[in-house]
């Protein structure tokens, strides 16, 4: 039996207006995955269907070829590993980074902390550009080097602001309320505010793990060295170099190496973004709670 103390919900009518919204957000989401559906079946398709051009958002005369092209190569694997290497480093220390200046300059008696807040913004507008920049690193002696790709952008200022606007909102009750049991700044952050900070961290986090697993231009800029090839540049190579063209072997000519040249491509794209995609699964349920806490009152 039912207790007559609870409420029971409102049931809702199914309208004309809310079949024009689900209509809408399903026209909506079609429209946003149909380039990466289009990817992965002219990816997945016979060489006569991408011929005829009759590949749309599912393949036809299906077949694992190009994948097999790509992921049969070594350098795939070792630009895999650098790339893994490079994001998860990337992650990391642009979030110690972006967590200990935002934390800083997010507390109002902190001397100078509009100066130092000004000066950050200020490379939001302007930057050294890329010859100073490259020099700076050579200089340096990170040229050639995997640091090269961590380094000079540790901390990416858009993610800076948010996270310091998280943390203008936390109550500071709580942090008089430590310090009055003898907390120190250091233990007030890695405490308190730490773990009251999960999904903007897992939101910045995210944000500089696809920034990192994306880039390739820094990369063609500052490595030379092939066996440290990032996984973009490494299938910008396979996409521009001659071993893309022979890359259907000797049993394929003329319009079917062209062919097999599209599909490469489309599995070259497909390489690249299936991995970060796996990621998001994880953070989805902080990623919209994280951007809306760290947006208000920017």
């Amino acid at each position: 039996m039912k207790n007559p103390g609870t409420k029971t919900g409102k049931k809702h009518k199914f309208t004309m207006g809310m079949a024009v919204l689900y209509f809408l957000l399903t026209a909506l989401v079609f429209i946003c995955l149909y380039p990466f559906l289009n990817v992965l079946a002219y990816s997945l398709s016979g060489y006569n269907a991408v011929l005829s051009g009759d590949v749309t958002f599912y393949p036809i005369e299906f077949t694992l070829d190009a994948y097999k092209q790509i992921l049969g190569r070594a350098q795939i694997w070792i630009a895999m590993r650098v790339t893994i290497f490079v994001t998860l480093m990337g992650t990391a220390i642009g979030l110690v980074l972006t967590i200990f200046a935002a934390y800083a300059l997010s507390r109002k008696n902190l001397p100078g902390k509009k100066l130092l807040s000004g000066l950050i913004l200020f490379t939001m507008y302007f930057s050294g550009g890329i010859i100073p920049t490259f020099l700076v690193v050579k200089n340096l002696g990170m040229y050639d080097s995997l640091s090269s790709l961590y380094i000079p952008q540790a901390i990416n200022v858009f993610n800076f602001i948010v996270m310091r606007t998280f943390f203008r909102q936390l109550p500071e009750s709580l942090e008089e309320a430590a310090k009055i049991d003898g907390a120190s700044d250091m233990g007030v952050l890695l405490k308190i505010v730490l773990p009251l900070s999960v999904p903007i961290i897992a939101t910045i986090g995210l944000f500089y793990a696809v920034q990192y697993w994306n880039g390739y231009f820094d990369a063609l800029i500052y490595i030379q060295s092939p066996d440290k090839f990032t996984l973009q540049l490494r299938l910008r190579s396979l996409l521009f170099a001659d071993e893309l063209n022979n890359a259907g072997g000797g049993n394929v000519e003329g319009i079917g190496t062209q062919v097999m040249t599209q599909s490469l491509k489309m599995a070259c794209v497909a390489v690249s973004t299936i991995p970060i995609l796996l990621v998001y699964p994880w953070l989805q349920k902080y990623f919209v709670k994280g951007v809306m806490l760290g947006s208000v009152k920017g």
